[in-house]
Order: structure tokens, then C-alpha cells, then sequence
């Protein structure tokens, strides 16, 4: 069986269709619907983000200098691996690009213009210092400086890189009680991407017929569409069906970032094992209870455990960025399937003591009114779609 869910604009459809079938190859060839739907003048774009359990898709177009909402869709993935609908999966480029071609055709999109994400599980982003009397010759220094936390050759990975500004409110740091002085470094944003993964997102792109201008990390597309940028550092958890990203965010600028390797599908096994029950039926108790406790069961108690875990990673990660910058964060952001648990958003504000709030990704665009309580149940899963179809819309 396999997932699907859309909404059309065009068609001022009023609910999301959802579908528990297999979904049908595109009858078009990409060519035809390339010719027919793609110019120079299009004004229309994708946003694809291909997740460890789904692909989401979000269709925006340029209106009167708005973006506005025309249709998104979400398909499964575990039926094209054999699996259960929310399972994560590693799926060939093969796979991956029929699930997008079944996703378009469903979704009724009208482009191929569009954005891809690139996971964080095939990439990774650290930070660096180089002197800044040496800024010329960063492009030589940054490659040399990667290879000392890049455990593959460098050969296998593509580096990009982005000098941060100087960030005059950071106090400086102590070690051994001594103060160290910075203010001749200048921070580094290295972002590494394994050449594996770039080459799967371009065979994507060609098997799926798309007319893609670029693949971005999904951490940037979900900032991008998650959060309003503020002087103060706010944190972003992301939870994903196989892990959990977090990170911090300071005028518009990625500061620090963690990946918990726990996620919104851990929950669901862990409810499966302890009730003896199959994935499937542990997935619907984890959606229509989540961990709320009910005398009934224990299905709280066993949730609880996963949640727990990532919530204290969280704070680990959210304590140790206080230790360097002396900053307090002044609001948490949850995004991602796993943020709209029953329970969560409550059980984070009491952990950390501060606001928490439930990403509203669609907010960035126009769409009709009368969609709003839909919007922001769905938005969530779909905020690094958003970001990244902003991005593309941006080019325009």
C-alpha cells in the first residue's frame, strides 16, 4: 500500500485526498510534459524534498510579486521498497524517481522547473576558524583545514563554505581559565557533501525528467521557511521519521547544529514491540495518542522513552551552545512529521522553560483562506519543500 495526499488550488479543492494505493507511473513521457509545461516564462516552481520516508512536493507561483500556493502532495516510500507506509528506507535513484513522477502526476503540478534537497545523512556541517589575516587565501586554507573532521578522503566529498561576520555581542571564550582571544579568526560555515549523493540527486533529476537549477541541504531550506530571523538565537528541531536535526539560529545565520540519531519512526517500533503488534497499528495508537497518558495502557510511558532521549540530547546540545556564547535561546521551533505528536509541544516547553512553538511553513505564502486549519496541521511535514521551493521562486 502506498500514501498519498495532495491539494489543488487550481481546483479550490477543499480537502486533502488521500489515497492508500499504488500510484501509477506517469502515462506522459517527461519530454511532453516538459514541452508543454516548461518555458522561459514560467513563473512557476517546484520545491521536492525527499525524505528518509516520503517525498513532499510544494508547487508555488509568482503572482502580483507574492508567492502563492497552487497544490503540494506527500508520498510514502516504504511500498516502493516492500515496507510499511512510514518506515524509512534507502531507495535507489530508480525508486526515488518513480515515487516523484507518481508524486507530480498526483499532485497535478504544471512544471518541472524546481529546487531538490539533499539529506543531511549525506552531508554534514562543522565549523571552523581560520586567521583572518588569511582571508585571500581561504579557498586553499578550507579544503586543508576540512580534512581534519572529514573521515572519508576529500577526494569523496564536495566542500562548500561561507565566512561568518563577526558577531561583536559573543563573549569570548575560556579554557583552563584563561581567556582566549579570537578577534584575529574568523569563523568558517563548512558544509560537506558526499559526491555519492550529488550524483544520486542528478540521476534523480534526469530519470524524473525535472529541470532543476540546484540541490540545496535541507537544513537551509528548512531555516529558510521555519523561522522569522531575530537578533536573539532561536533553535529549530527538526523531527524526521529516522532522526532528529537541531540547530540554532541567529540573525538569519546557522551557529551550531546536532543530529540526534532518533526519530518520530523510533517511537512507532518501540510501541510495536511492547504491544506485540505490527508496524501499521503501532503507527495509528502513536498518531491518535501520542504521549498523552491514558489509564488504559502504557503507550505514554513507552513514547515517552524515545522523546525523552531527544529531548535531553536537545538540551545537551542547547546548554553547550550557552557555554560558548553566553547566549539563552528565546524560542524553540519544532518542525518536521514527528513535531505534531500529541503532547510534544508541552512536554518541550516544560523541559526547556521556554516558548516552543509548531513551525508554520505555509505562512510564506498566499493561499485561500478557508485552508488555514488545514495549512497548519500539514505544514510541518512540509516546511523544507516550502524553503526550498522559495529559494527557487527567488530565481525567477
Amino acid at each position: 500500500m502506498s500514501y498519498f495526499m495532495c491539494y489543488n488550488n487550481t481546483e479550490r479543492t477543499q480537502s486533502e485526498l488521500i489515497a492508500r494505493n499504488f500510484l501509477y507511473i506517469m502515462s506522459n513521457p517527461i519530454s511532453d510534459l516538459f514541452n508543454s509545461f516548461f518555458s522561459p516564462k514560467d513563473t512557476r516552481v517546484l520545491g521536492i524534498d525527499v525524505g528518509s520516508s516520503s517525498v513532499k512536493v510544494v508547487q508555488l507561483k509568482k503572482q502580483n510579486g507574492k508567492a502563492v500556493l497552487e497544490t503540494y502532495g506527500e508520498i510514502a516510500l516504504g511500498p516502493y521498497a516492500g515496507t510499511d507506509l512510514e518506515r524509512a528506507t534507502v531507495l535507489s535513484a530508480d525508486k526515488l524517481s518513480e515515487a516523484i513522477k507518481d508524486l507530480l502526476k498526483e499532485s497535478n503540478t504544471t512544471t518541472l522547473n524546481s529546487g531538490l534537497s539533499i539529506p543531511i545523512a549525506s552531508s554534514f556541517v562543522v565549523f571552523i576558524k581560520l586567521p583572518t589575516s588569511e582571508e585571500k587565501n581561504f579557498a586553499e586554507m578550507v579544503p586543508i583545514e576540512a580534512r581534519k573532521y572529514i573521515p572519508i578522503p576529500i577526494s569523496e566529498v564536495t566542500l562548500d563554505w561561507w565566512a561568518m561576520p563577526k558577531d561583536e555581542n559573543t563573549v569570548s571564550e575560556f579554557q583552563n581559565g584563561q581567556k582566549v582571544e579570537d578577534d584575529n579568526m574568523t569563523d568558517i560555515l563548512l558544509v560537506v557533501i558526499s559526491n555519492d549523493a550529488l550524483s544520486k540527486n542528478k540521476e534523480i533529476q534526469k530519470l524524473a525528467g525535472l529541470q532543476t537549477t540546484f540541490s540545496e541541504v535541507e537544513i537551509f531550506s528548512c531555516m529558510r521557511a521555519a523561522i522569522e530571523p531575530t537578533i536573539d538565537p532561536q533553535v529549530i528541531m527538526d523531527l524526521g521519521a529516522g532522526s532528529t536535526k537541531v540547530f540554532v539560529v541567529e540573525r538569519g545565520i546557522l551557529k551550531a547544529s546536532h543530529v540526534i540519531n532518533r526519530g518520530s519512526q523510533d517511537i512507532t517500533l518501540s510501541i510495536s514491540k511492547s504491544m506485540n503488534i505490527t508496524f501499521d497499528e503501532a503507527e495509528k495508537i502513536k498518531i491518535q495518542q501520542g504521549i498523552i497518558s491514558s489509564a488504559k495502557d502504557n503507550i505514554s510511558e513507552v513514547s515517552s522513552i524515545t522523546v525523552d532521549y531527544i529531548l535531553s540530547e536537545t538540551g545537551r546540545f542547547i546548554l553547550n551552545y550557552y557555554k560558548k556564547s553566553s547566549k539563552k535561546i528565546s524560542k524553540i521551533v519544532l518542525t518536521g512529521g514527528g513535531s505534531l505528536l500529541k503532547g510534544l509541544r508541552e512536554k518541550s516547553q516544560n523541559s526547556f522553560e521556554t516558548t516552543v512553538e509548531v513551525a508554520n511553513p505555509f505562512s510564506k505564502v498566499e493561499y485561500p483562506a478557508f485552508l488555514d486549519e488545514v495549512l497548519k496541521t500539514a505544514g510541518p511535514e512540509f516546511t523544507v519543500a516550502i524553503g526550498i521551493a522559495i529559494r527557487k521562486l527567488q530565481e525567477l
